[in-house]
């Protein structure tokens, strides 16, 4: 993973690795949260409500399912929490914007 450059390159002989981005990435509602995400960290409640907006039905533990998968495959992590009405509220980021997933070693 290239931190400052925001990248994560994918080695062609780690198949586990690759297996756990593709699981994260065939379902189109993590594609919007991602999207959600693009401009910055978002709490929970503020990626299921830009998810409303995009006509995205999900329940608030379904968003919590897509947001652990994202995490597991190392696209999204937790930024920090904010205190909300006396509960914290994860705030969620992207840890990468871009994956490179060579199909042969050079």
């Amino acid at each position: 993973m290239c931190i400052d450059c925001g990248e994560h390159f994918v080695h062609s002989k780690n198949f586990e690795e690759f297996k756990r981005i593709v699981r994260a990435l065939h379902c189109p509602t993590r594609w919007l949260i991602i999207d959600c995400l693009k401009d910055g960290a978002k709490t929970t409640k503020e990626i299921l409500e830009c998810l409303l907006e995009k006509d995205e039905t999900v329940t608030s533990s379904g968003l919590y399912y897509h947001l652990s998968e994202l995490k597991n495959a190392g696209i999204v992590e937790v930024a920090g929490y904010i205190e909300q009405k006396g509960a914290p509220q994860k705030l969620w980021k992207l840890k990468v914007k871009k994956i490179v997933i060579p199909l042969v070693e050079e």
